[in-house]
Protein backbone atom coordinates (compact mmCIF):
# COMPACT_ATOMS: atom_id res chain seq x y z
CA UNK A 1 0.00 0.00 0.00
CA UNK A 2 1.31 3.57 -0.60
CA UNK A 3 2.21 5.45 2.21
CA UNK A 4 -0.54 7.66 2.62
CA UNK A 5 -3.02 4.65 3.34
CA UNK A 6 -2.59 4.46 6.80
CA UNK A 7 -3.64 8.26 7.55
CA UNK A 8 -6.86 6.49 5.22
CA UNK A 9 -7.62 3.69 7.70
CA UNK A 10 -7.30 5.88 10.56
CA UNK A 11 -9.58 7.75 9.39
CA UNK A 12 -12.22 4.67 8.89
CA UNK A 13 -11.38 3.23 11.57
CA UNK A 14 -12.01 6.77 13.56
CA UNK A 15 -15.19 6.56 12.22
CA UNK A 16 -16.16 3.04 13.51
CA UNK A 17 -15.40 1.06 10.23
CA UNK A 18 -13.45 -1.60 9.44
CA UNK A 19 -10.42 -0.36 6.82
CA UNK A 20 -10.99 -3.39 3.90
CA UNK A 21 -9.01 -2.52 0.97
CA UNK A 22 -12.14 -1.11 -0.94
CA UNK A 23 -12.79 1.25 1.34
CA UNK A 24 -9.05 2.29 1.99
CA UNK A 25 -9.43 2.77 -2.21
CA UNK A 26 -12.52 4.73 -2.52
CA UNK A 27 -11.35 6.82 0.82
CA UNK A 28 -8.41 7.73 -1.39
CA UNK A 29 -10.10 9.02 -4.01
CA UNK A 30 -12.68 10.71 -2.26
CA UNK A 31 -10.35 12.42 0.28
CA UNK A 32 -6.88 12.57 -0.87
CA UNK A 33 -8.17 16.42 -2.43
CA UNK A 34 -9.78 19.29 -1.36
CA UNK A 35 -13.69 19.20 -0.92
CA UNK A 36 -15.81 17.46 -3.62
CA UNK A 37 -19.45 16.43 -4.73
CA UNK A 38 -19.25 13.28 -6.41
CA UNK A 39 -21.82 10.53 -7.65
CA UNK A 40 -21.54 6.80 -7.23
CA UNK A 41 -21.76 6.26 -10.59
CA UNK A 42 -18.68 9.09 -11.05
CA UNK A 43 -16.33 7.40 -8.13
CA UNK A 44 -16.82 3.81 -9.51
CA UNK A 45 -15.65 5.55 -12.98
CA UNK A 46 -12.72 6.82 -11.33
CA UNK A 47 -11.70 3.66 -9.43
CA UNK A 48 -12.12 1.61 -12.67
CA UNK A 49 -9.86 4.33 -14.52
CA UNK A 50 -7.17 3.81 -11.41
CA UNK A 51 -7.62 -0.29 -11.36
CA UNK A 52 -9.80 -0.63 -8.06
CA UNK A 53 -11.46 -4.17 -8.12
CA UNK A 54 -14.77 -2.61 -7.19
CA UNK A 55 -18.60 -3.20 -8.70
CA UNK A 56 -20.96 -0.23 -8.53
CA UNK A 57 -23.21 -1.99 -5.79
CA UNK A 58 -19.72 -1.78 -3.64
CA UNK A 59 -19.26 2.06 -4.40
CA UNK A 60 -23.14 2.88 -3.33
CA UNK A 61 -22.46 0.51 -0.41
CA UNK A 62 -18.97 2.55 0.64
CA UNK A 63 -20.74 5.43 0.05
CA UNK A 64 -23.77 5.14 2.26
CA UNK A 65 -21.41 3.56 5.09
CA UNK A 66 -19.15 6.46 4.67
CA UNK A 67 -22.27 8.72 4.98
CA UNK A 68 -23.98 6.85 7.67
CA UNK A 69 -20.58 7.00 9.81
CA UNK A 70 -20.77 11.04 9.48
CA UNK A 71 -17.97 10.93 6.38
CA UNK A 72 -19.93 12.05 4.32
CA UNK A 73 -23.02 14.01 3.46
CA UNK A 74 -25.68 13.12 1.03
CA UNK A 75 -27.10 15.65 -0.85
CA UNK A 76 -30.41 14.65 -2.88
CA UNK A 77 -30.95 17.18 -5.95
CA UNK A 78 -33.96 14.70 -7.15
CA UNK A 79 -35.49 11.15 -7.07
CA UNK A 80 -32.80 8.69 -7.97
CA UNK A 81 -30.05 11.64 -8.29
CA UNK A 82 -27.91 11.95 -5.26
CA UNK A 83 -24.61 13.59 -4.64
CA UNK A 84 -22.00 12.88 -1.82
CA UNK A 85 -19.91 15.82 -0.46
CA UNK A 86 -16.77 15.47 1.11
CA UNK A 87 -17.38 19.01 3.16
CA UNK A 88 -19.84 17.47 6.34
CA UNK A 89 -19.53 21.31 7.76
CA UNK A 90 -22.71 23.38 7.51
CA UNK A 91 -23.17 24.55 4.05
CA UNK A 92 -25.93 25.22 1.44
CA UNK A 93 -25.73 24.16 -2.77
CA UNK A 94 -26.27 25.74 -6.04
CA UNK A 95 -27.01 23.09 -8.72
CA UNK A 96 -26.44 24.10 -11.83
CA UNK A 97 -29.32 22.48 -14.70
CA UNK A 98 -28.95 21.03 -16.90
CA UNK A 99 -25.18 19.88 -16.42
CA UNK A 100 -25.75 18.35 -13.10
CA UNK A 101 -22.41 20.88 -11.16
CA UNK A 102 -23.06 21.72 -7.58
CA UNK A 103 -21.00 24.00 -5.91
CA UNK A 104 -20.75 24.96 -1.84
CA UNK A 105 -21.99 28.53 -0.52
CA UNK A 106 -21.81 29.05 3.52
CA UNK A 107 -24.86 28.56 5.59
CA UNK A 108 -24.70 32.08 6.98
CA UNK A 109 -25.76 33.51 3.71
CA UNK A 110 -28.97 32.30 3.79
CA UNK A 111 -32.04 32.98 6.36
CA UNK A 112 -35.09 31.02 7.01
CA UNK A 113 -37.91 32.59 8.73
CA UNK A 114 -41.59 31.51 9.12
CA UNK A 115 -41.05 27.80 9.17
CA UNK A 116 -43.96 26.30 10.76
CA UNK A 117 -44.11 24.28 13.80
CA UNK A 118 -42.48 20.90 13.90
CA UNK A 119 -44.78 17.93 14.45
CA UNK A 120 -45.26 16.74 17.64
CA UNK A 121 -42.01 14.85 19.26
CA UNK A 122 -40.02 15.55 16.56
CA UNK A 123 -37.18 18.38 16.45
CA UNK A 124 -35.61 20.30 13.83
CA UNK A 125 -32.33 18.95 12.87
CA UNK A 126 -31.20 20.99 10.36
CA UNK A 127 -32.53 22.96 7.09
CA UNK A 128 -30.83 21.52 3.49
CA UNK A 129 -31.27 24.50 1.01
CA UNK A 130 -29.80 23.57 -2.96
CA UNK A 131 -30.67 26.64 -5.11
CA UNK A 132 -31.07 25.45 -8.92
CA UNK A 133 -29.59 27.60 -11.28
CA UNK A 134 -29.18 27.75 -15.00
CA UNK A 135 -26.74 28.28 -17.64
Amino acid sequence: MPAAAPDFADRLRGAGLRPTRQRVALARLLFAGGPRHVTAEGLHAEARAGRAAVSLATVYNTLNQFRDAGLLREVVVSPGRSYFDTNTRHHHHFYVEPDGALHDFPADRVSVAGLPSVPRGTRLDRIDVIVRVRR
